[in-house]
C-alpha cells in the first residue's frame, strides 16, 4: 500500500507476512525479535521509516533492552516518532517485565549456583545507576526467603556496617545468605574494596553462624561470582557452584 509521504508508516502497511502482530498470533511471541515486539507497542513509524525500523533504531540508539530500561522517560519522549504516549507504552511494558521477574512464584526459587542467584536480580539491578547492595536470604534447603536491600552507594569496607548485612538474616532465621551488588559501569570485575568487604562479611557470618555462600557482582548482562574466583573467601577452593 502506498501512503502519502507525510504520513507515518503503520503496521498495516507492511506485507502481511512481515507484520509482527500476525507473526505473534501465528507463531507465538517467543519467535519475535526485540524490534518486532517493540514495533507492536509503537504501532506506527515515521516519515521514511517503518515501525520495525523505528523500533530497531531505538534499540541501537539506547543499547538494547537494558538501555531502554535505563533511559529516562523525557529522553524517550524527545526521540522523533516517539512522544509521550509511545514512551509511556514502552516504559509500562518494561516495568511489567521487571515486576514479572520480581514476582514470587508459589514455590520459592531454589538457589543452587551463582547463575541461579544472578538470574533473580540481573534484570532489575543491571539498570541501576548507582551501586546497590542487596542480600538474598536462604533457608536450610537453599530456598529463597526474600531479597533485602541493605545499602545504596559505593561499597567501602569502612562505611559498610556489617551488622546491617545480617540483621534481616537473623530476624528471618536464615541459614545462609548471598550478597549481591551492581556496578553501574556495566563491568562486574571485582574491585579491591569489593574483596575487602567480602572478607569482612564472611568473617562476621562465621561468628553469627550464618553462612555467606557467595558475593555476586552484577554488570550489564553479565556477572561475577567472587566465590567462584576464590576472592574474599579464605581457605576455600574456587568453585563453579554456590
Amino acid at each position: 500500500m502506498n501512503k502519502p509521504s507525510t504520513q507515518p508508516y503503520l503496521i498495516a502497511d507492511l506485507a502481511s507476512n512481515d507484520r509482527p502482530r500476525e507473526r505473534l498470533s501465528d507463531l507465538g511471541a517467543e519467535v519475535l525479535s526485540n524490534a518486532e515486539l517493540i514495533a507492536i507497542l509503537l504501532g506506527s513509524g515515521v516519515k521514511g521509516q517503518n515501525v520495525i525500523d523505528l523500533a530497531q533504531s531505538l534499540l541501537l540508539k539506547f543499547g538494547g533492552l537494558s538501555g531502554l530500561h535505563k533511559t529516562a522517560f523525557d529522553e524517550l519522549c524527545n526521540v522523533k516518532g516517539i512522544g509521550p504516549a509511545k514512551a509511556a507504552q514502552l516504559k509500562a511494558a518494561i516495568e511489567l517485565g521487571r515486576r514479572l521477574t520480581a514476582a514470587s512464584p508459589e514455590e520459592k526459587p531454589v538457589v543452587r549456583s551463582p547463575e541461579d542467584a544472578a538470574r533473580l536480580v540481573m534484570y532489575a539491578m543491571g539498570a541501576l545507576e548507582v551501586e546497590h547492595l542487596k542480600v538474598m536470604l536462604l533457608d536450610t534447603r537453599n530456598r529463597l526467603i526474600r531479597i533485602v536491600q541493605v545499602y545504596v552507594g559505593s561499597l567501602n569496607a569502612s562505611l559498610i556496617r556489617v551488622g546491617e548485612i545480617f540483621r534481616e538474616a537473623v530476624r528471618a532465621n536464615a541459614a545462609s545468605l548471598i550478597i549481591v551488588h551492581n556496578h553501574p559501569s556495566g563491568d562486574p570485575s571485582p574491585s579491591p574494596e569489593d574483596i575487602a568487604v567480602t572478607l569482612e562479611i564472611v568473617s562476621a557470618g562465621k561468628l553469627l553462624d550464618v553462612e555467606v555462600l557467595d558475593h555476586i557482582i552484577i554488570g550489564k548482562n553479565r556477572f561475577v561470582s567472587l566465590k567462584s574466583k576464590g576472592l574474599g573467601f579464605e581457605n576455600e577452593e574456587p568453585s563453579e557452584r554456590t
